[in-house]
Formats: C-alpha cells, structure tokens, sequence
C-alpha cells in the first residue's frame, strides 16, 4: 500500500497560482497511477488529473486543462499539481490519489480557496 501526505493549499485571490505536493511512501509499481481529486462543499469527489507514474502520461478534467500541470519527482516520490489562472470554482479540497492494480490510497486532503 502507498501512503501519501499532501501540501502546499491556501488561499489565493482568482488568477492566482499554488502548487500542491503529494509525497508518497510504501511500495510502489510499475503500473502505478498518481492523481489528484477535489471536493467541494456539498458536492461529489471528482477527477482533476492524473499520471501514470513510470510513463509520465498525463490526463486532465476538462475544467483545469490549460491551467493546470501535473508533474512528479521519481527521485523524492513526488507528484505536483501546479494550479494557474486560480477560479473561485476551484475552491475545494484536494485529495492526492494512488492507484495500483484497482486499488485505491488517499491522502488527508489540502484546502484550497480561492477569493473573488
């Protein structure tokens, strides 16, 4: 199992930028899924991004291509979501994700607001 802890949210004004970070530790595979997921208030888990870990490949939602990247330190087991051109929409918290074979670990989850 991968255990992960995520950083890095805040508040940030619309038009503005974080970058979150996920370290991840445990066993890793090669057909490790790195991610990232949001949860507004009142409303449902849903996907932002994510990358296969030893490929590199990248998919994103359609509401944060163009503004956000995801990207990933082998060296640190570090996966990032640089997040540009903030929306008050984006305002949720941020759950990194590890997928290996169907099976799923969550981190604790970062806050993220943006202001109007």
């Amino acid at each position: 199992q991968v255990q992960l802890v995520e950083s890095g949210g805040g508040l940030v004004q619309a038009g503005g930028s974080l970058r979150l970070s996920c370290d991840a530790s445990g066993r890793t595979f090669s057909n490790l899924v790195m991610g990232w997921f949001r949860q507004a208030p009142g409303k449902e888990r849903e996907f932002v991004a994510r990358m296969r870990w030893y490929i590199g490949s990248a998919t994103y939602a359609d509401s944060v291509k163009g503004r956000f990247t995801i990207s990933r330190d082998n060296a640190k087991n570090t996966v990032y979501l640089q997040m540009n051109s903030l929306k008050p929409e984006d305002t949720a918290v941020y759950y990194c994700n590890a997928e290996v074979g169907g099976v799923s670990s969550w981190g604790q989850g970062t806050q993220v607001t943006v202001s109007s």
